[in-house]
């Protein structure tokens, strides 16, 4: 990934109320390394830290930003799956 496809990676997860990303930028580069990557490959922005296995309905479930906010790791850690988001 360049620096240009990671900074507007960055730029579209940043407009928002209710959640900030993770303060760890080489945590965040990682993460949206791996998002881009996946959209290369399969067309869509599949969570890197997830496996999928190749059906539609549970690769829709592993588009980022998933639906966090009903997760147990945001409701106890304050933080989305797999680090990417956290609570403002």
């Amino acid at each position: 990934m360049n620096k240009e496809e990671l900074k507007q990676a960055f730029e579209r997860f940043t407009d928002n109320n209710d959640f900030n990303l993770n303060p760890d930028r080489e945590h965040i580069g990682f993460i949206l390394n791996g998002l881009i990557e996946n959209e290369k490959k399969f067309g869509l922005k599949l969570c890197p830290c997830r496996l999928r296995d190749g059906t539609i309905e549970r690769d829709f479930e592993l588009i980022c930003p998933c639906n966090f906010k009903t997760q147990e790791t945001w409701k106890t850690k304050g933080m989305c799956w797999c680090g990417l988001f956290v609570k403002k």
